[in-house]
This record gives structure tokens, C-alpha cells and sequence, in this order.
């Protein structure tokens, strides 16, 4: 396998867990900056490396008029504030191929959306920038099949490379965690990152509808994504889930977050304590 490096640290096998997270959009720089703070304070408690997550954009949304964030001027000009501010990674989703080489500028990690992981002038231009990539593999794809966006990254030079796990259909408005994708994604040679905040979202509902997601079962999928031997978490939290302007329904509240990194970090150190993943 081989490990990417993301500014000074690496993610994949033997290292320490990658953890990233944050508010699903970046509704103002205040808040992502009161996240970025707290979830720092975890790190350097339970010893993971921290990525601040936070969309300037969110093009996928369910209906023309929710909200779709600061966009990417005012967007990445708070990303950079708040990278500046505590020295932290940053990452978001780009949906565009024009976007790709200005977001760069700003973000250590470029990702890809879901919907768009086949999308092959997006995943080139993404990997021209040289940043690492970040490609959510989408819910109609085998994981094994993800091998198509690695060979797209790699044919321009590209080898910093994250698959990210995040459910497949399972008929309508329903995700499940396949866990077999979390092995089968790492024997393609890059780290995974298991997204456990999204598999709990129920399409077809508003996000702002508390019928939309059932985030009580995050802290159940988080350990089996870690235990199936998962190099990183990926979660989107909120103080106030209730009042988040995209995904209220499914984000884990930030004051729950301190045991659900307890207990990755747990897990993670004894899976690598077995030399398993």
C-alpha cells in the first residue's frame, strides 16, 4: 500500500487515524472555526490526525433552493482563514473541472463527490493539481471498481490517492455499509476513509426533516468500518445538528464527538496491533 502524506503527516498502513471532520457546509468562517478548535483539542487528546471538513459549495443538493453555501470565492477565503488559524488540513468537495486548480490553492485535499467519482475531466484535472484526492466512491459502484478513478489519477502523475467508502443503494432512499468495500478498496493499493455519517441519511426526506437520517447509528458503523481495517474516519459534525443548513438530519452533534473518536482510536490502534490492515 502506499500511504499518502497530507501536510505533515501520513495516512495509511501503521500510522496513526486520520480523522476528518467537520461541518457538512461551510456556513460562516465562525463556525467552522469553533469546530476546527474543538475537534484539535480531541486530536491532541486521543492522538489522531485531524482534518477540518467543511463544503464551500454543495452542488447536489435536493432541491433548487437550499442552500449551496458561501461559494468558492468567499468559500475558500474562510477555508484559508481557518487553515491559517490552527494549522490544519484542509478538504472540501469541488464539482467542477474549471475549479479544480483554484481550490487547490487553498485545500490539501481536493474531493470528489459520490455522483461525480466517474466523472473523468473532473478526476484529471483534480489529480493535475497535484493535491491528494479524495474520491467518494458512488453508491451505484463495486468497490472494486473504483480501480477507474485510480487509473484516471495515476495517467497524469498522480499517486496521492484516499478511496472513501460512503454505502451502496440498497433499492430506494437506503444506503448500506457493505463492510467487504473497506479490504477490497485497500487491496487497490491506496488508504480508505470510511464515511459513517452519510450511510445513515435517508434520501427522499428533507435534511432539515428529523425522519431524514438516523444518526444514532453512527457510532455503530464507525466501529465497523475501523474494525474492517479502515485508515480514516470521515464525519460530518455540528453544535447545533438541528440548526445545520445541510444534512441537520444525519450530522453527529459536536458534544458526542469526543466518544466516537475514543472509540475509533481504540479500535484503529488494536486492528494495527494485529497487522491486519
Amino acid at each position: 500500500m502506499q500511504n499518502v502524506k497530507i501536510k505533515d503527516f501520513h495516512v495509511g498502513k501503521g500510522e496513526k487515524l486520520c480523522i476528518i471532520a467537520g461541518p457538512c457546509l461551510l456556513e460562516n468562517e465562525d463556525l467552522g472555526k469553533y469546530v476546527a478548535e474543538h475537534m484539535l483539542k480531541l486530536a491532541e487528546k486521543y492522538d489522531f490526525n485531524y482534518v477540518f471538513k467543511s463544503s464551500y459549495e454543495k452542488d447536489n443538493r435536493g432541491a433548487a433552493d437550499n442552500d449551496r453555501g458561501l461559494g468558492i470565492d468567499a468559500g475558500l477565503k474562510a477555508l484559508q482563514s481557518i487553515g491559517k488559524a490552527f494549522n490544519v488540513p484542509l478538504v472540501s468537495d469541488i464539482h467542477r473541472e474549471a475549479d479544480c486548480a483554484v481550490a487547490a490553492e487553498v485545500l490539501d485535499i481536493l474531493q470528489i463527490p459520490a455522483y461525480l467519482c466517474q466523472q473523468t475531466s473532473l478526476l484529471l484535472a483534480a489529480g493535475e493539481t497535484g493535491r491528494v484526492v479524495n474520491v467518494k466512491k458512488g453508491q451505484f459502484l463495486a468497490p472494486e471498481n473504483m480501480s477507474s478513478a485510480i487509473d484516471k489519477l495515476t495517467s497524469v502523475g498522480n499517486h496521492n490517492i484516499l478511496l472513501c467508502e460512503r454505502g451502496s443503494s440498497f433499492g430506494y432512499n437506503r444506503l448500506v455499509a457493505d463492510i467487504r468495500a473497506v479490504p477490497i478498496m485497500s487491496d487497490l493499493g491506496y488508504p480508505v476513509i470510511f464515511d459513517a455519517g452519510h450511510l445513515v441519511r435517508i434520501y427522499g426526506i428533507s435534511s432539515k426533516d428529523p425522519r431524514g437520517g438516523e444518526p444514532q447509528f453512527i457510532p455503530t458503523l464507525t466501529r465497523a468500518g475501523i474494525a474492517a481495517g479502515s485508515h480514516g474516519l470521515f464525519v460530518e459534525t455540528h453544535p447545533v445538528p438541528a440548526e445545520a443548513l445541510c444534512d441537520a438530519a444525519s450530522v453527529m452533534p459536536l458534544d458526542q464527538m469526543e466518544n466516537l473518536v475514543k472509540e475509533a482510536v481504540g479500535i484503529h490502534q488494536l486492528i494495527q496491533s494485529w497487522d491486519i490492515n
